[in-house]
């Protein structure tokens, strides 16, 4: 990054991005056994399904936003499931969770110094 003052922000995008991910597999994972699937085959359609779909945002050219509106059809499954999330506000949790992460970050700085 440019500025060292956006350090705590790649910090808690990417120092703890990992972790946000394999929270999103443990529930794809739990989720799937909830819905009668054996856990090797939930835990395997989970983590396939991340690796698949870091690879087609790592590989377009489109934006994130629009990798979701091509895999979503109106009125499908997909689209039954992102309203759910949509009305959890699972934005404002993940803004709120990575805006805790920078800030824990610039505390640790604070407390242990910046190097």
């Amino acid at each position: 990054v440019p500025e060292e003052a956006q350090l705590d922000a790649v910090t808690a995008i990417s120092g703890s991005g990992p972790a946000y991910f394999f929270l999103l597999i443990e529930c794809l994972e739990a989720a799937g056994i909830e819905l009668g699937l054996d856990p090797a085959t939930a835990r395997t359609l989970a983590i396939e399904t991340a690796r698949g779909a870091g690879l087609m945002a790592a590989e377009a050219t489109d934006p994130p936003a629009q990798l979701r509106a091509q895999v979503t059809s109106k009125g499908g499954t997909t689209a039954a499931a992102l309203e759910v999330l949509e009305a959890a506000g699972v934005r404002g949790i993940f803004a709120a969770a990575v805006a805790a992460g920078a800030r824990r970050s610039t505390a640790l700085a604070a407390e242990f110094g910046a190097l």
